[in-house]
């Protein structure tokens, strides 16, 4: 078992790793969704829409390959179909707060749009962290750790290239 801080810092860095890829993630949402509001008649929910598909795009680079690239690796079929479904619920939670204001309250000024995109964004950024980190991309199982770890105090001391045989304890 590990200690508690070990656990805490861990998590931590996470949390700071998701953070930084889903800021960035944010800022190219914003940027697709005022793009595509500048250079097209599209209501404001589709250019929402199409922002976010982009940003999920990104996202998902960022989170396999820096933020979760420690993690199993074994099943990317299924990651990548969980991380669409959870994607994809948090995209209407992110568009149905901007639908929400656009259309229930009629808040639909561009900085309107952007300030009910932004808590949109925010609101579905707690369900995708929550479910990424439980479903998605998950911690290698402790038997892997540990088999992993035996493996290094294999190794021959005086040659650390070299195995040595392992020992049986009766």
């Amino acid at each position: 078992m590990e200690p508690r801080s070990s656990g805490l810092q861990r998590l931590v860095r996470e949390v700071v790793k998701f953070g930084a890829v889903g800021g960035a993630g944010v800022l190219v949402n914003l940027g697709v969704f005022n793009l595509v509001r500048h250079v097209s008649d599209l209501p404001v929910v589709r250019a929402s829409i199409i922002a976010t598909v982009v940003a999920i795009v990104f996202n998902y680079v960022g989170f396999r390959y820096w933020t979760y690239r420690d993690r199993d690796k074994s099943g990317r079929t299924k990651e990548l179909t969980l991380f669409l479904l959870f994607s994809a619920i948090g995209l209407v939670i992110e568009n149905g707060v901007l639908y929400l204001a656009t259309y229930g309250f009629g808040w639909d000024s561009p900085l309107q749009s952007n300030v009910f995109k932004f808590v949109g964004i925010g609101v579905a950024t707690l369900f995708r962290f929550w479910s990424y980190r439980s479903w998605v991309f998950r911690a290698l199982p402790a038997r892997e750790t540990a088999v992993s770890a035996e493996s290094i105090l294999e190794r021959d001391p005086a040659d650390p290239t070299k195995r040595t045989p392992k020992q049986h304890v009766p």
